[in-house]
């Protein structure tokens, strides 16, 4: 089959993404054997093929919002059919026994694994993935429309949790591409006021159409203080102007697995007034049907730009220089 892979973790412009020709995956007893529909395109997948992310699996596969069709089962898989079709998320496997597993926080497991990054994903024809960890998808949205919900939106949710926003709470959410613009239609469902902190124009506009009480350069301070905020954008200068525009007792969560250094933060005017900051570490299966549940309920929808797989370079490089907004999403068009 062809799949792209990831030849040597740089610069993306410079052709560390190749795509190459492997073997069809063979799934293991617990397995499924997934053929691609579509993969959306996280900016983790940017991170694991210019090295912002340490080499797990070299020559890996990236891609962990994909949407595909059974085509394979493990001799232990029960409870699903060549044929259905599922989601494949970023979160692979966890152990089930640690004390992380036990107490319902998996996404803290020491063995966990991922998508795309432990283990080839689905920026290829076929992928696999542990039948535990394959997700059962809401009738009544297409492929391209769910696949970005995998993990921008389950990410955006669990920030959103973390954040600790107060009903009717007031929002900052900075940055607004794939993760945030799914997020903040959830915090609006729930009666929040938003107010987004962004580059781009086309991203401002973005905001303002889903609902956004505001949209400001991310160095602005927004109209009034925050109750709550979240950092999607992987610039630690951020971290500082996102603290001052808290109110007391606000929360800030950031939500990438990558963010460049921070500043040194001043303790009187951004931490005081016990002001939080707090990181936020993948998510748990239960994230996942939790906000899939919330996304059919309140018609949770990606804005997308769909790309043929063939082209998933150029997807990429697309979203480093901010040139679409919302999500890209990948049409496999390798074995047409």
């Amino acid at each position: 089959m062809r799949a792209w892979a990831v030849t040597e973790p740089g610069p993306v412009e410079g052709g560390s993404l190749q795509l190459v020709e492997k073997p069809v995956p063979v799934p293991g007893d617990d397995e499924l054997l997934v053929h691609v529909r579509v993969c959306g395109v996280c900016r983790t997948d940017l991170h694991v093929t210019e090295g912002d992310l340490p080499v797990h699996r070299p020559g890996v596969t990236p891609g962990h919002e994909v949407v595909g069709v059974v085509a394979g089962l493990g001799a232990a898989v029960t409870g699903l059919a060549v044929g259905d079709r599922v989601g494949v998320a970023w979160l692979r496997h966890t152990d089930g026994t640690c004390v992380y597993c036990l107490r319902g926080a998996e996404n803290l497991c020491p063995g966990s694994e991922y998508t795309g990054w432990d283990a080839d994903g689905g920026y290829a024809e076929y992928t696999t993935v542990p039948a535990a960890f394959a997700h059962r998808l809401p009738a009544g949205l297409d492929d391209v429309a769910l696949a970005p919900l995998l993990c921008a939106g389950i990410i955006g949710y669990r920030a959103l949790r973390r954040a600790a926003l107060p009903p009717g709470g007031r929002l900052g959410l900075y940055g607004f591409g794939g993760s945030a613009h799914l997020c903040a239609q959830v915090a609006l469902a729930e009666g929040a006021t938003v107010h987004v902190l962004t580059r781009g124009l086309a991203a401002q506009r973005l905001a303002l159409d889903l609902g956004a009480a505001s949209a400001r350069d991310a160095y602005e301070a927004p109209p009034e203080p925050l109750d709550s905020a979240i950092l999607f954008a992987p610039v630690g200068d951020l971290v500082p102007v996102a603290l001052r525009a808290l109110d007391r007792g606000g929360v800030l969560a950031v939500a990438g697995i990558h963010l460049s250094d921070t500043p040194p933060l001043n303790y009187e005017h951004e931490l005081f007034y016990e002001r939080e900051l707090r990181s936020v570490t993948s998510n748990t299966r239960a994230d996942a049907r939790e906000f899939l549940d919330l996304a059919a309920r309140h018609d949770v929808r990606a804005t997308t730009h769909t790309y043929p797989l063939s082209r998933a370079s150029d997807a990429l490089t697309d979203l480093k220089a901010g040139r679409f907004d919302g999500a890209a999403v990948l049409v496999n068009d390798l074995n047409r």
